[in-house]
């Protein structure tokens, strides 16, 4: 099949790159030249683990290319999909939808002949009755319909979940557009995977219900955390004991400095809009959103309260920046609220991160920036870990101990293990469980 990928972020290129891997003739098109440009030179503007490999070997196949000239792109599409930023709207919170709606305008203009435009932007419920309107009064002629095909994309493992998805939502409610879509995704047949074709506002809305249902799942996490701190109790074991039941489920249950990134923020914010808007306010998620935002900017106090309230002159070693593992992704990460503080309250940070750096530098540019994780410990008063990321799972204890000041961590993700870290004499604080002393350290 054709298919036509109107924008070149996150979304929009491992989608494309995957579209063409099941064998379907992709083009991307964006109107950043220079984007375009770097792509066709093979650079990914994105940190993704295989997505380079991935879009050379189809770009070399001839199934993948990449253009600023939508007219050109969808000649011969048989299925435009919309992948624009529906950025956060300052104020109300909602998503803009400014960029959908002229893409859609654009793309009506363009067509000459029958295609199904998909939104694959996460869009708030109505958007495709809306973007359905636009097309008809731009391009009456040719019956152009619409279909809603959320992504459930996890930054780090985007190519996985794209090959190999728990299901594939789908709204759309015309035969011709449901056989379009059945057949885009064919490949996924064969595994058995899940189809499933709702209307367009079912569709829209599974996919803010789903990320706020997770994102609920972290915050009730990070209270009880709150509660097993206060009573003695081990925030692990609860997680174990209460997700190894079935109805509940093991996965997002990690307590941590509260969630970030390009989804969950901006998904249950704009769900609380619409749910304000609609008259049927979602009490649960007002309160997730209010946790989540303030429980980031505490994670900074819980440093400072170890040192009596000031910090003024302490170095601190932030290991970790992006909002998770395995990604760029500087979007909400905790870092950026969590490093403000510190250096408003006199600290210096020396901060490292294996792949978010450059954009960190943007946001953060008066902090320093390290080579590596004992780079940035070098001299340090305390050792903060703020993302997980593999090679901070395993770090030297012993040279760590010996490049600090005080052998000094506050571990935002539990990495390890307090009787191990007791043991190695490091004064170890975590999320939601108990604080063992470092060996040798005075009663």
């Amino acid at each position: 099949m054709d298919v036509v990928m109107i924008g070149t972020g996150y979304v929009g290129l491992v989608s494309g790159a995957c579209f063409s891997e099941f064998g379907h003739d992709v083009i991307c098109v964006d109107k950043d030249a220079t984007k375009i440009e770097s792509l066709k030179r093979g650079e990914i503007p994105i940190y993704e683990p295989g997505l380079d490999t991935l879009v050379a070997r189809n770009v070399a196949a001839g199934r993948l290319s990449f253009t600023t000239d939508l007219n050109q792109a969808i000649r011969k599409a048989e299925a435009v999909f919309i992948a624009v930023g529906t950025p956060s709207r300052r104020g109300d919170g909602e998503a803009d939808l400014t960029y959908v709606y002229a893409a859609a305008k654009e793309i009506a203009e363009a067509l000459d002949h029958y295609a199904v435009i998909v939104t694959k932007s996460t869009v708030p419920v109505g958007t495709g009755r809306q973007v359905k309107r636009i097309l008809d009064e731009a391009n009456p002629k040719l019956g152009l319909d619409i279909a809603s095909n959320p992504e459930f994309l996890r930054e780090g493992s985007a190519i996985e979940d794209f090959m190999r998805p728990d299901r594939v939502v789908v709204g759309a409610e015309t035969e011709r557009a449901k056989t379009v879509m059945r057949n885009l995704y064919r490949p996924l047949f064969l595994l058995e995977t899940p189809v499933m074709f709702t209307a367009l506002e079912t569709s829209e809305l599974i996919k803010y219900a789903a990320n706020t249902f997770l994102a609920t799942k972290i915050t009730f996490i990070n209270e009880i955390a709150n509660l097993c701190e206060k009573v003695g109790a081990n925030v692990d074991d609860v997680a174990r004991g209460i997700g190894l039941d079935g109805r509940i489920g093991k996965k997002f249950l990690h307590a941590g400095p509260g969630y970030g990134g390009s989804c969950f923020p901006k998904d249950t914010r704009a769900l609380v809009g619409t749910a304000r808007k609609v008259g049927a306010p979602i009490r649960i998620v007002e309160e997730v959103v209010a946790i989540n935002d303030a429980r980031k900017r505490e994670m900074a106090e819980r440093i400072i309260d170890i040192f009596d309230g000031n910090v003024a002159g302490r170095t601190v070693a932030v290991l970790g920046l992006t909002f998770k593992p395995n990604t760029d992704d500087m979007r909400e990460s905790p870092s950026l609220d969590i490093i403000p503080v510190l250096v408003g309250k006199g600290a210096v940070v020396r901060a490292y991160d294996p792949e978010g750096m450059k954009e960190a530098r943007k946001m953060m540019p008066h902090i320093t920036y390290c080579e590596d994780a004992y780079d940035a410990i070098k001299g340090a008063d305390c050792v903060a870990i703020v993302t997980e990321w593999n090679q901070f799972r395993a770090l030297n204890l012993e040279r760590l101990k010996s490049l600090t000041k005080r052998p000094l961590m506050v571990d935002f993700r539990n990495v390890y293990k307090p009787a191990d870290m007791a043991e190695a004499g490091i004064e170890y604080h975590c999320i939601g469980r108990p604080y063992i002393p470092p060996v040798g350290a005075p009663k």
